[in-house]
């Protein structure tokens, strides 16, 4: 009996493209808090904020991936904020434009990526799954930092 492996995925928007993260990985979605500058932080790190007294570093993948920030409607910018993910013991928050929905997808119906998607890297890339609104991306979340940028993204929420 040939059993079907699915997958459930919190989506969002992030540009014009509409990505996917194993809601294993997902700790929460809130919304846009304030976020406190960090000196000296890598350029895609927008800041940390505290959140129920944990500190936590914000990824602004805009910048890691060279995506341009849409212009968001008033109803569309109520929907943004930052999800919340664990990466080994490591909180982050992902700035995001749109949060959608959760989705529930078949392993058979992903697909390995193009080697190039929008100006991401193929290697944050863990698949892509073809749905009636376009592509759905899904990302890898240990892939999108190496070992020596987590390092230094958990010395920035001890900061």
């Amino acid at each position: 009996m040939a059993e079907h492996e699915e997958l459930q995925l919190v989506t969002f928007q992030l540009g014009q493209e509409q990505y996917g993260i194993n809601i294993m990985d997902v700790k929460g979605i809130v919304k846009i808090e304030e976020v406190r500058p960090i000196p000296s932080a890598p350029p895609y790190v927008e800041g940390i904020f505290n959140l129920r007294g944990d500190i936590i570093p914000v990824i602004n993948l805009h910048r890691r991936f060279h995506i341009k920030r849409p212009e968001l409607s008033e109803e569309d910018r109520l929907l943004s904020g930052f999800v919340i993910v664990n990466i080994d013991g490591m909180q982050l928050a992902i700035i995001i434009d749109k949060v959608n929905r959760v989705v529930t997808v078949d392993r058979s119906d992903i697909q390995r990526p193009p080697e190039m998607i929008s100006g991401i890297g193929a290697e944050y890339i863990e698949g892509v799954v073809q749905r009636e609104e376009g592509y759905l991306i899904i990302l890898n979340v240990r892939r999108l930092f190496n070992m020596k940028e987590l390092a230094r993204l958990g010395d920035v929420g001890r900061a």
